[in-house]
């Protein structure tokens, strides 16, 4: 099978010699054919050497690399790409695992996959594809997963309308392309979450704090806690089975704090410790004293894009600088951006910011972020997203 060709300036390719996963638009020198969105390509030097085989799209980032080496993309190669996936889930023991059946699958860049990501819930793998490419073969997909992982898998359910480019004009509607189940109950080490991928946020819980969730645990003995943006309460059920004294969960969703309801009812059946507010999360702070000694704030991505960013940054130094100034001395606070526009350093310089501006004395006890499910590809350093740190407030 030919492809269209992607032909690239002179010295444009040293990212890809790199093994940098993307080419942007301005990198192009011609094309060779007449690729539609979402077309396979091929992409060549200036002096026509092949560079990397990947999906065509019309935007910035223009392909994204799925293989270094010239391959014929079919469902053999998919199948090949999604059991290499597998095949580290299971050695982090996380596949097969009794304790904890909720788990990334296919980490998009992570893994070799640009433009697709799995999330695996007890039976049920949720897809949300970021390209046309990825898109366009999602019943090949989920075949492939269904080989590799056998009777694990259950059911697929493609939840791309809200992530696909939408200059694409397919119309996309989220549904399963595999099977059907229901939404149910799944289990993080040990504890039970209620997942809701058809109208919950992303593919229905966030995954990617499993780790910090089961750190906050062992911070919350006898704490006052306040879990901050809290979505399904996942914070709030591992501080309270830490053993906190109190735990209020804060969202301004009432759909949000529904679920939170749901999940500590399902994990602490008539527990009367925990509280869910339903109030914005800038006017609790605000409104609040020196009652918490552990504090989680884990804000939607303030900024997705770069001509966003120092508004974002304005968001995460305000509400901040609110925790750091209200909590208890002494407390612990627990904050994140999954921003991926917002570098680590960046994070940690306005973090040091807000806490200046309140003159308290803060020092850093953990550096945090996305676990081993959630892989970073060691040349493509964007895809370190998630970023926390544990401060402690004298």
């Amino acid at each position: 099978m030919s492809f269209a060709k992607i032909i690239l300036k002179s010295g444009k390719d040293q990212s890809l010699l790199r093994f940098h996963p993307w080419v942007f638009s301005g990198a192009i020198k011609d094309t060779v054919g007449f690729p539609a969105e979402g077309d396979v390509v091929e992409v060549y030097s200036n002096k026509d050497e092949f560079l990397g085989i990947g999906h065509y799209q019309i935007g910035s980032i223009t392909v994204r690399i799925f293989s270094f080496q010239q391959v014929e993309p079919n469902l053999e190669f998919w199948k090949r790409k999604i059991n290499e996936a597998y095949i580290l889930r299971v050695k982090l023991a996380l596949a097969e695992n009794n304790s904890t059946n909720v788990y990334r699958l296919i980490n998009a860049e992570g893994d070799g996959l640009p433009g697709l990501i799995v999330d695996f819930y007890n039976g049920t793998a949720v897809m949300q594809m970021h390209s046309i490419g990825m898109y366009r073969i999602r019943t090949e997909l989920a075949q492939a997963m269904k080989e590799v992982m056998g009777d694990a898998l259950q059911a697929v359910y493609d939840k791309s309308e809200g992530t696909i480019p939408f200059k694409a004009h397919l119309n996309p509607q989220n549904g399963y392309v595999l099977g059907e189940a229901m939404p149910q109950v799944v289990s993080e080490y040990g504890n039970s979450f209620s997942i809701d991928w058809v109208e919950g946020q992303k593919t229905g819980f966030f995954i990617d704090q499993r780790e910090n969730r089961k750190l906050v645990e062992t911070y919350s003995q006898g704490k006052d806690v306040l879990n901050v943006f809290g979505y399904t309460g996942g914070f709030s059920i591992y501080a309270l089975r830490g053993g906190a004294k109190t735990v209020h969960s804060v969202d301004s969703s009432q759909k949000a704090i529904d679920l939170t309801n749901r999940n500590v009812e399902l994990n602490f059946p008539d527990c009367s410790n925990h509280e869910s507010i339903c109030v914005d999360a800038f006017d609790y702070l605000d409104r609040i004293d020196d009652q918490y000694d552990l504090i989680i704030l884990d804000p939607p991505a303030f900024a997705k894009h770069f001509n966003v960013l120092n508004n974002a940054l304005q968001g995460y130094k305000r509400i901040n600088a609110k925790a750091i100034k209200k909590i208890k001395p002494g407390g612990i606070l627990f904050t994140f951006s999954c921003s991926q526009v917002v570098d680590k350093n960046t994070f940690r310089t306005t973090i040091f910011s807000a806490a200046a501006s309140t003159g308290r004395n803060v020092r850093i006890l953990h550096q945090l972020n996305q676990p081993a499910d959630h892989p970073v590809n060691i040349y493509h350093p964007e895809g370190e997203y998630l970023k926390g740190l544990v401060l402690y407030v004298e």
